[in-house]
């Protein structure tokens, strides 16, 4: 019996490239997010079903999860993927700017996996979000962004304590830069702050780290793929770092610009 994955953001960027991952390898996907148009077309592409819906209500997180195993049978993968940035400092944050994102990367997170859990506990399935370092890091005018990422990290943890006696796993990749249309709308802006243009922004963003570039999608995929895998029975409550080395790297010793 094939195994069931549900990928929320699954229309674009690493959560498409988790989608194709996962039905190339013989999941069956359902994909989620909030714009039907990239969903169908990424759900036509792998043969998945494409189930649309803000994962930050709580109807709705039922909803997909049920439709999910209502079309494809039962539930193994949860991918919590669905992220937005809103930049900010705390003062240049709002009320409302700074709770949507938190609803969007770390509420919506807490609805899905709570939908989805008496079905992944039933196939003793695994969890994997897609966190960033971001939450392992704090970065500069990214007040809301870096809080809600640290608390899906430790919302993996959690549930890797709480759920892991009854056979389910849960762990996070925390990527950093990645060529993503978040990714590349980030450096179009610190291209026109500094006068150059996307590829002199990301090698300006990424010169710190070791591997001098920014991440690829189906690099992250990769890990997020192999956590969910039986390759990673015994791996659980983990923040997996793909960042090309950065995390390793103290900022202020550092001095190479090559």
């Amino acid at each position: 019996m094939a195994r069931v994955a549900l990928v929320t953001g699954g229309g674009t960027g690493i959560g498409a490239g988790v989608a194709r991952r996962l039905a190339a390898t013989g999941y069956r996907v359902a994909v989620n997010g909030r714009r039907p148009e990239p969903l169908r077309a990424v759900a036509d592409e792998i043969g998945g079903v494409a189930v649309a819906g803000d994962m930050a209500v709580p109807e709705v997180a039922a909803r997909v999860v049920d439709e999910t195993i209502a079309t494809l049978g039962g539930l193994d993968a949860l991918v919590l993927n669905a992220g937005i940035s809103r930049s900010g400092s705390v003062l240049d944050q709002t009320p409302d700017s700074f709770a949507a994102v938190l609803a969007a990367n770390l509420v919506g997170p807490f609805l899905v996996a709570r939908a989805a859990l008496p079905h992944l506990i039933e196939r003793r399935g695994a969890i994997v979000a897609v966190a960033s370092q971001a939450g392992l890091q704090a970065g500069p005018d990214s007040s809301a962004y870096c809080t809600s990422k640290a608390g899906l990290i430790m919302l993996v943890k959690t549930m890797a304590l709480d759920f892991g006696p009854s056979g389910v796993r849960a762990n996070a990749v925390c990527p950093a830069w990645v060529r993503t249309a978040m990714g590349d709308a980030a450096m179009d802006g610190l291209a026109a702050a500094r006068g150059t243009d996307r590829e002199e922004a990301y090698r300006f963003a990424n010169r710190l780290v070791p591997q001098r570039r920014p991440g690829e999608v189906d690099e992250v995929a990769a890990a997020v793929c192999w956590l969910l895998s039986d390759e990673a029975s015994y791996v659980n409550g983990v923040a997996l770092s793909v960042d090309g080395g950065g995390a390793v790297v103290d900022v202020g010793l550092s001095f190479d610009d090559r």
